[in-house]
């Protein structure tokens, strides 16, 4: 028979896993009534209490690649780290926000703070992952995926069969993909998306529509580059599907310079639904993840996983956004 976990006692009480943590070690900063009740709950579920001997989380280390650390790209990760601010302040943890390159000794930098567990946000080169796991402590991938950690992560790959259906269904069959570097795991499931629809919607997939931007987060000169050898090929796209927000912004606004009128002559569709999605002119159809509800999941996971189990992947749900850059109704 399993050993029963206090994430089993969270889910027969309906209470979080940070609560019943504190109930269970008899900690302040709940009515007596809860505690009553997670302790009633441990007891009929045969909790083995030796288990809170094991070291308590109180400090996560929030880890970003500095080519995250940009304007491009903050839109989406600062609503994640918000996201994990909230869910520590809740389990009175104290969260630390470090930026890591590539070259820079990251074990170091992570010592200073001295962790008790490591949140890694987007895209980390093997290499980096590799080290920080010689530190032995609890670790979660977000919006991230790599064989032998834990991960949690928008359903990227629904998300770009979505924004690529809807487009599809509002009669477009010249869909380009501007894309990032398919090294990130986000940006490789999004493609993926994208090619299922069209496959399953028996659109030929042309190779000469799917760009990848060269560099991220260095700029607009990229996407605009890219955006004008679709506009001045031989056969341009009716429609564009861009791997994020950041650069369907760019797109739509090189497409609006060259004197094309969106949703009419070019329709664009965006991911993550940022901020200034909603606000841009005309408003930008996207894929809408939750950002604050992946951060605050991934400190919830760090909580829970054992090193006696093996690693545990989850998947939030997205949701298609239709505005005006894709609806010409």
């Amino acid at each position: 028979m399993s050993q029963v976990t206090i994430r089993d006692i969270a889910e027969a009480t309906g209470l979080s896993i940070g609560t019943v943590s504190r109930a269970l070690k008899n900690q302040a900063g709940m009515t007596e009534v809860t505690r009553n009740k997670v302790r009633e709950a441990a007891a009929r579920l045969g909790y083995d209490v030796s288990q809170l001997k094991k070291g308590r989380i109180r400090r996560i280390a929030f880890l970003l690649h500095s080519q995250h650390n940009t304007l491009a790209s903050s839109p989406f990760f600062s609503p994640v780290l918000h996201g994990a601010e909230e869910a520590c302040r809740r389990e009175g943890i104290a969260l630390s926000f470090i930026v890591v390159g590539p070259t820079e000794p990251v074990l170091e930098q992570v010592r200073v703070h001295q962790p008790d567990a490591i949140l890694c946000a987007g895209f980390f080169e093997p290499e980096v992952l590799s080290t920080l796991m010689l530190t032995g402590k609890p670790m979660v991938l977000v919006d991230m995926h790599r064989r032998g950690f834990s991960s949690i992560n928008p359903d990227n790959a629904l998300g770009g069969f979505l924004a690529t259906r809807h487009l599809l269904r509002s009669g477009k069959r010249r869909i380009a993909m501007l894309s990032g570097s398919p090294a990130h795991y986000s940006i490789q499931q999004r493609n993926r998306g994208f090619r299922r629809a069209l496959f399953e919607a028996r659109v030929h997939a042309d190779p000469d529509l799917e760009l990848i931007i060269p560099t991220m987060g260095e700029g607009d000169e990229g996407v605009v580059l890219a955006m004008r050898s679709l506009l001045d090929s031989p056969k341009p796209p009716d429609a564009v599907f861009c791997y994020n927000d950041s650069t369907a912004l760019v797109a739509m606004k090189t497409c609006l310079s060259e004197g094309l009128k969106i949703p009419y002559d070019i329709m664009i569709v965006g991911f993550d639904d940022i901020s200034s999605a909603a606000v841009a002119v005309p408003p930008l159809s996207t894929v809408r993840v939750d950002k604050e509800a992946l951060g605050a999941a991934g400190v919830e996971l760090l909580l829970r996983i054992r090193p006696d189990e093996p690693p545990t992947e989850m998947t939030l749900p997205v949701e298609m956004i239709v505005r005006e850059s894709s609806c010409d109704e």
